[in-house]
């Protein structure tokens, strides 16, 4: 057991319907762990723990688990999967970053291209972004719209982002009922420490390679993109499939944060190895013996 005392989730988990303000959710927050070393041991007891439950999901065959991670750019998505995923069995776990969509992507709906994606009972998928884009920068670029050859009717609904919401919801309800777990997680960074970072990636050149000209256009969408955001948040954060705002500015933190919320969501679910049967039981040792002996 370890003697770390957890970290408790629920005051991260955004609760659904109601109106969401992102000023009002910090963007680092006291760090739970107090050095670098004790941040190694809580992260290593974290990644151990999922590799536990990992197993066991895999074993137990009635669920899976979806992890989105959604975030402006440079709020760490790649470095949070890297760390917190680290001890898990990369046959059990699946990851997909979805980019532009294709000519064949948009001649389906916005779900499809994700939901080819999901992952198989007994194992974890990771979503790094989704069809959460289709409410987010969609939203904030409206103009992308007019390359996704939707019906007019469709377009010149009244309500058309709160159906798009809809669908989400009414699609997650869906997986939730037939066995995958959902977690969502925002992680929230400052403007500031945006800056920071992207200064970073220009200063040392290697992280050249990962500095893309395309986020300072996005940055220019700042404030739109956190109304975007919120609405969202209010929107599509259900009991079931909860999102959750992880404090960004510090990665370490942040990090620990969301290992906590993957352990949490596993270890609440009824997981368990198949049972052996007394027969089968007592087939086993039987062969264990001819083994023993030298019988086969």
């Amino acid at each position: 057991m370890s003697k770390h005392k957890p970290i408790d989730i629920a005051e991260f988990r955004v609760e659904g319907g109601k109106k969401v303000d992102l000023a009002d959710w910090p963007t680092k927050v006291r760090a739970v762990y107090d050095s670098k070393s004790d941040y190694e041991e809580r992260l290593d007891a974290g990644t151990e723990r999922l590799a536990e439950l990992q197993e066991m999901l895999y074993a137990h065959d009635r669920y899976s688990l979806l992890v989105i991670f959604q975030a402006m750019d440079a709020a760490g998505k790649d470095g949070a999967i890297r760390h917190v995923m680290s001890g898990i069995n990369p046959q059990g776990c699946q990851v997909f970053s979805f980019k532009h969509p294709s000519p064949t992507e948009l001649d389906h709906d916005f779900l499809w291209r994700t939901h080819v994606a999901l992952p198989e009972r007994g194992r974890i998928g990771i979503f790094n972004r989704s069809y959460y884009e289709e409410v987010l920068i969609v939203r904030v670029l409206p103009e992308i719209l007019r390359g996704q050859q939707l019906p007019d009717e469709t377009l010149a609904a009244r309500d058309f982002w709160g159906e798009r919401f809809r669908s989400i919801v009414d699609a997650e309800a869906h997986l939730h009922r037939n066995g995958t777990r959902i977690v969502k997680i925002f992680l929230h960074l400052s403007k500031d420490e945006q800056r920071d970072r992207l200064i970073a990636r220009i200063d040392e050149e290697d992280k050249n390679w990962k500095f893309d000209e395309g986020d300072i256009e996005q940055r220019k969408h700042w404030d739109k993109y956190m109304a975007a955001y919120a609405d969202c948040l209010r929107a599509t954060s259900t009991p079931d499939c909860p999102w959750y705002v992880v404090p960004a500015d510090d990665k370490k933190n942040a990090r620990l944060i969301v290992s906590q919320i993957l352990v949490d969501t596993l270890a609440g679910l009824d997981l368990h190895y198949p049972e052996t049967s007394p027969a089968r039981r007592e087939k086993l040792l039987e062969i264990r013996r001819q083994l023993e002996a030298g019988e086969v």
